[in-house]
């Protein structure tokens, strides 16, 4: 019994170790997991240079798995895709600035103390190729502040590149070169892209040089604020990586097109964790249309400030109704005063369209020219009507 007793205890014993090792095993792999994740004219398809045709994927090969490949795809639109370098120059602060007066420089040696010399810091960044003649799309960001920027192409040129025009509530700009007949990236329509449509990433990280990588859509309509309140945002946001120099790259759909540029990425340790933002290509055509029309945006102000239905200001405001967007504030003396708008009206739609979205409904009205005309449909007391309101223009806010 003894020896029987004695072999059970062992296999117990052997069974417990087994199950320890395993559960020590498994917290490791979390931690190790963890440690890994911590908390002008646009191109158009006929265009030379544009080629859109799709990409037909080859026949599934092996055990059920499709061998897809899109080398011919990055074929066509990387060389449209090219590296930014800006110069800004940074001046070092003075050592002794009260040299400079003559009042203090007489009770001191009148040897002038050697100042530091001016240095130069230099950026890196990505720019899309939108017209055969060399208007180039890229981030605000990449080029602000820069006193010398040149642009790398793919045929191995480097030229100067001169800023048309600049915009940081989009984060955009819109560069020229002096070319012609330079391949280019027409663009898409961001508002047919779904939840779950692949797309590539093409930009210069981290200056290794021209970079492809793939993901999918992730989600639409997204805000970062890091521009500030007064920035427009409706990120396109992917799991495509993206790091340092991708910005002003371009995000492209399976069909050729550009349908979003590379802007911002959520990392708290500033590389890729798959969390990446772009600029739907709708509202970089818009920004880049002023831009080279006029070398400034002009945006539209209707005069409300409004907040989702469904929030705890308009619940306040007595709103049961989850449709539209409700006006909680109405500013003196704008359009939508004039309009007749009120405080707690709803707007359910934009000159026609739907409005569902607070964010979609300022980027819509920024959007169109001031002076415009637009038609609200709204809900008052229940009652749907219409009202026409005058766009005033919004003044853009200094830099910080």
């Amino acid at each position: 019994m003894r020896d029987k007793s004695s072999f059970l205890g062992t296999r117990r014993a052997a069974t417990m170790v087994s199950a320890i090792l395993t559960l020590t095993i498994l917290v490791l792999s979390l931690g190790a997991c963890n440690r890994q994740n911590p908390p002008v004219r646009f191109a158009s398809t006929s265009d030379p240079g544009v080629n859109n045709a799709p990409i037909n994927n080859p026949a599934p090969s092996g055990a059920g798995v499709p061998a897809v490949s899109y080398a011919d795809l990055v074929s066509r639109v990387s060389p449209a895709v090219i590296t930014i370098h800006s110069e800004t120059r940074v001046r070092a602060p003075q050592q002794y600035p009260f040299l400079d007066d003559p009042m203090f420089r007489k009770f001191f040696d009148q040897r002038r103390a050697p100042q530091q010399p001016e240095r130069r810091a230099s950026g890196l960044g990505s720019g899309v190729i939108i017209t055969t003649d060399g208007y180039i799309l890229t981030n605000h960001h990449v080029i602000d502040g820069a006193e010398q920027i040149k642009v790398d192409l793919n045929d191995n040129r480097t030229l100067d590149a001169k800023l048309v025009g600049s915009d940081p509530p989009s984060d955009l700009a819109v560069l020229k070169i002096d070319a012609t007949n330079l391949p280019v990236l027409a663009l898409g329509d961001s508002d047919k892209v779904r939840v779950g449509d692949v797309v590539l990433a093409i930009g210069n990280p981290l200056g290794i040089g021209q970079t492809v990588t793939m993901g999918i859509i992730s989600a639409k309509g997204r805000q970062t604020r890091l521009q500030g309140s007064g920035s427009f945002e409706d990120f396109l946001q992917t799991d495509a990586p993206m790091n340092q120099g991708n910005s002003g790259g371009a995000l492209v759909s399976t069909n050729s097109e550009l349908i979003g540029i590379n802007s911002q990425i959520l990392s708290p340790s500033g590389g890729s964790i798959g969390i990446g933002f772009s600029i739907p290509s709708n509202m970089a055509r818009t920004i880049t249309d002023m831009l080279v029309k006029n070398g400034k945006v002009r945006r539209g102000q209707l005069g409300v400030v409004v907040v989702p239905a469904n929030s705890e200001p308009a619940k306040e405001l007595g709103i049961k109704d989850n449709r539209g967007v409700v006006v909680a504030e109405v500013s003196s003396g704008g359009g939508a005063e004039r309009a007749g708008l009120r405080k707690g009206d709803v707007i359910t739609a934009f000159n026609g369209a739907q409005v569902d979205d607070a964010n979609a409904f300022r980027n819509q009205i920024a959007s169109t020219a001031p002076g415009t005309e637009v038609t609200l449909t709204i809900l008052r007391d229940g009652k749907e009507q219409q009202v026409r309101a005058s766009l005033g223009e919004l003044k853009p806010q200094p830099e910080r």
